[in-house]
């Protein structure tokens, strides 16, 4: 036996072990690189973005050129270009600084994922069949073009593509713009539009803010999941460690206010399971002690009371006991709260998640921002902070969004004869999985007459289209994304491809710009090709002389990123912070489902793995345990132990979850770190179509959520569901732990 062979076969059953003593979830070990690449060779590391979430992390890719390699890509006639074996971070990219999460090292799979789409397809049977057949590039793009030429009027046109600013994001909005067509939507489960709506009103920036962590001293959390899923996790574990150790002699304090104990819940010294609806009161309610016991500090108080002065009289409604009623949280808990709060300084209050999710969920980010401006840490070191802002891609000529323009708004007007549009593309986005059914996206979708797709799998929405023009993996393509969190500095990731293209796609931004030349009237953009766009944002207001050097710079440390000594060195979009009077009116939160019908409140959460179910399709993730339950290639349904006990429920058991949108059943896991009110469930499961990994694995909670919305912004309170749970079966082996079993509960007798 050779080496290789030895190494290869010592490798599967050591894996094979290890699975076999977690429930053999899955057949052993899954590998992506054929065997014939494994060959010897020379290791570089190149930079590149990660794509796992909207955070603009910056990463490192080992790629090796082997002899073998050289050989195909001299017979082939292209580019030499190694195979990316491994991701890192990038330590010099200011998001990350080096540090990179479990997505991101997972991201590699989306290169070499089996189920991947190789080639342009054109459907040949009925929609939503998965039924599609290979077609040339050529012919792809023609129909395209075609379909686009054939438009009765441009407002016939439409895109849903996921959030994140970006040079991509740029051109599509231009390509609508030059079209005529209506602006693009954007499409995320879990986003923060009601927090940047309210930073708008507060601050005067509309943009999810950076806490500067690593200079507090005292942190208190509402809802927001930042070690885990919320906004920019990288970048807020780094900021983190540093307040818990990284200063001699100073460690900071970190309380956490959540219905359900999240992987951030279980790194604070504090949890608190404040009643789902009422963070924002309970904000107030510190902020009420601050004001009476005159903690407020004294360099906080001309910029606070613009925050303040507007909330119900000064926040006279907000007595400790008046908010005990409303929150839960104990009188004598809140009053030493708040002194803690003013008194361990620099402090911080964030707020994400589930309060924002709620239909008072802007009044709730606003007493959040009322209480961070009376600690005095609006743009101050240790406080709430703001980066500045890459501008755009030179040649955009309007703004790319239209909050009146959601996914609910646009599945109403393909529901509608008169309003229908004739082509809908699609860009990364996965809407019928993601949102309420009430919306009757898929039933929309199947109205379209054309839809495009420019995703590289099949997935929920995708399986519905007409023609699939396949993109590059990050990895094979220029890329890149401009953070809003998680810095100090502006920053615009990007990067030129770290590998060759292993199937026959290409890049989607160098699609649509053939598409843009092609057309009978051409649409005359100012790039004729992706890493051109990228150039002119990079070396934008940089003299002519220097701008080589710049996008050489750019290109070989994977961006460019201000220097606070010259922040004038690329061009930026920045604004000073001023606190403004915010009051919105205090509403009592709204949940759909009679209380006595459905007694507790759903949170559906993002999991460590699957996020928002956009990366359930990676096999890395789901052979990852979850965090705090172990759990692993399954979904659950979290319950009390009080709640678990009166309804003779006990951990594996088959339970029904049920709202007036729908019901699903699901293995329960007991645990203690939920209130006694709620049932939590993990987003990331229940595709009917994601790859072999995903596809009929698991249940969808989303499918419980009702189409209720935050009353102010019009953003769906996925949050604002209540459900009905009940034991219908014992257990049946689709709860799969790491451990094989939870022995601190005794199993209920039977």
């Amino acid at each position: 036996m050779d080496r290789r062979a030895f190494i290869k076969l010592t490798a599967i059953t050591g894996t094979s072990a290890a699975l076999t003593s977690c429930g053999s979830p899955e057949l052993p070990l899954i590998r992506f690189v054929p065997d014939e690449d494994l060959v010897p060779g020379i290791a570089e590391w190149k930079p590149s973005v990660c794509p796992a979430c909207r955070a603009g992390c910056g990463v490192i890719v080992r790629v090796i050129e082997g002899d073998a390699e050289v050989v195909r890509n001299e017979q082939r006639g292209v580019m030499k270009m190694g195979l990316a074996k491994k991701l890192e971070g990038n330590p010099a990219h200011p998001i990350n600084q080096g540090a990179l999460c479990p997505r991101g090292q997972a991201a590699i799979q989306l290169t070499y994922h089996p189920d991947r789409i190789a080639h342009p397809l054109k459907r040949s049977g009925n929609r939503g069949t998965g039924q599609f057949e290979q077609i040339t590039w050529e012919a792809a793009i023609a129909e395209l073009v075609s379909r686009l030429d054939g438009l009765a009027e441009p407002r016939k046109l439409a895109v849903i593509t996921r959030t994140g600013a970006s040079a991509r994001h740029d051109l599509v909005a231009e390509f609508l713009n030059r079209l005529g067509a209506p602006p693009l939507v954007p499409f995320e489960v879990f986003s923060d539009d009601v927090l940047r709506r309210a930073n708008a009103i507060s601050f005067g920036h509309e943009q999810v803010p950076t806490f500067d962590l690593s200079q507090s001293r005292y942190a208190i959390a509402f809802g927001a999941d930042f070690l885990g899923t919320w906004n920019s996790p990288v970048a807020q574990n780094v900021a983190y460690g540093r307040m818990r150790q990284g200063r001699p002699g100073i460690r900071g304090r970190f309380v956490m206010v959540e219905p359900r104990m999240s992987q951030t819940g279980a790194n604070a010294d504090e949890w608190i399971p404040a009643r789902p609806g009422t963070e924002g009161v309970l904000a107030l309610g510190l902020a009420h002690v601050m004001l009476a016991a005159k903690l407020r500090p004294g360099d906080a108080a001309g910029r606070a009371g613009a925050a303040i002065d507007g909330w119900s009289g000064g926040l006279t409604a907000y007595a400790p006991d008046a908010v005990e009623k409303r929150t839960g949280v104990p009188v004598k808990r809140i009053e030493r709260l708040a002194h803690e709060l003013a008194t361990q300084r620099p402090a911080v209050a964030i707020i994400g998640g589930a309060p924002l999710a709620q239909t008072n969920g802007l009044f709730q980010a606003l007493a959040v921002n009322a209480l961070n401006a009376l600690l005095g840490n609006v743009g101050e070191p240790g406080g709430l902070q703001f980066q500045p802002q890459m501008a755009p891609a030179a040649g955009r000529s309007r703004p790319g969004l239209d909050p009146a323009r959601t996914l609910s708004t646009l599945a109403t007007e393909m529901l509608s004869a008169d309003r229908l549009p004739s082509v809908l593309l699609l860009d990364g986005a996965n809407p019928v999985f993601g949102a309420p059914p009430a919306w009757r996206v898929r039933d929309a979708l199947l109205k379209v007459p054309f839809i495009a797709s420019f995703g590289s799998f099949l997935d929920d929405t995708s399986v519905l289209a007409d023609l699939i023009l396949p993109d590059n993996s990050f990895l094979e393509s220029w890329v890149d994304a401009r953070p809003e969190s998680g810095a100090t500095v502006a920053v615009a990731a990007m990067a030129p491809p770290a590998m060759r293209p292993l199937h026959d796609t290409r890049a989607t931004p160098d699609v649509l710009l053939d598409v843009a030349g092609r057309l009978k009237r051409p649409l005359n953009l100012p790039w004729k090709t992706y890493d051109e766009l990228l150039k002119s944002a990079v070396v934008a207001g940089i003299p002519a002389a220097d701008a080589d050097d710049a996008w050489t710079r750019a290109c070989q440390q994977g961006g460019v990123w201000s220097d606070p000594a010259r922040p004038s060195q690329v061009a930026t979009r920045q604004t000073p912070v001023t606190v403004r009077s915010s009051p919105v009116s205090d509403r009592e939160p709204r949940f759909d489902g009679d209380a006595n019908q459905f007694p507790f409140h759903l949170l559906p959460f993002a999991s460590t793995g699957g996020f928002d179910g956009s990366t359930a399709h990676l096999p890395w993730l789901q052979e990852m345990p979850d965090p705090l339950t172990t759990a692993m290639w399954s979904t659950w349904v979290e319950v009390n132990p009080q709640t678990a006990a009166r309804l003779q429920i006990a951990d594996g058991d088959i339970v029904e979850l049920a709202s007036s949108q729908g019901a699903l059943r699901a293995p329960a896991l007991v645990s203690p770190g939920i209130a006694p009110d709620v049932i939590a469930m993990p987003v990331g499961q229940g595709h009917q179509t994601f790859t072999r990994y995903a596809s009929g694995r698991g249940a969808n909670p989303l499918g419980l959520v009702a189409p209720i919305v935050e009353d102010d912004t019009g953003a769906l309170a996925w949050a604002a569901t209540r459900v009905k749970v009940m034991r219908v079966g014992g257990r049946d082996g689709k709860l799969i732990l790491f451990a094989g079993s939870k022995t601190e509960h005794p199993e209920r007798s039977r």
